[in-house]
């Protein structure tokens, strides 16, 4: 197996095809990461939420970073993490950032299920969307390769 640095272009292309990432996120040092679908488009990450945990540290420390990777095997990954800033996207000042993003995402199969589908089973009936993105400030990936499939 050898492993490389993707480059910036490298690492733009796969986030524009990858779909779910980890979000990490911390307040008063302790850290905290979840599952987030995600579209990139043009430097950001946009993403569709409900309120809750991480977006109550995301309003206090915007610093965050998302992980996302795509794992063929143990010698054949791919891994890019962005650094990056959280920006809310609330109406009506963001109503044409939040129609993008609601075009990007809904490229996705299930892009809304994680925040609403599921509040919505456990009976919450009165549920806001929250749009928000992060402004991708630094990114970086690796990719393994097989070193047997190369020489194939």
């Amino acid at each position: 197996m050898e492993i490389n640095e993707m480059t910036a272009e490298e690492c733009s292309a796969f986030l524009e095809s990858a779909s779910l990432g980890r979000l990490g996120c911390s307040f008063e040092n302790q850290p905290y990461v979840v599952p987030v679908y995600f579209a990139c488009h043009s430097g950001y990450l946009y993403v569709l939420s409900t309120f809750g945990q991480k977006v109550k540290w995301m309003r206090a420390n915007p610093k965050v970073c998302v992980q996302t990777d795509e794992i063929q095997s143990h010698s054949q990954w791919i891994s890019v993490i962005v650094n990056g800033e959280y920006e809310e996207l609330p109406e009506p000042q963001y109503s044409v950032e939040r129609k993008h993003a609601s075009s990007l995402l809904a490229k996705r199969y299930h892009w809304w299920l994680n925040a609403l589908g599921e509040r919505q089973m456990r009976g919450e009936n009165s549920i806001e969307p929250l749009f928000f993105r992060i402004r991708i400030q630094s990114m970086s990936g690796l990719r393994a390769t097989d070193e047997e499939e190369r020489r194939g």
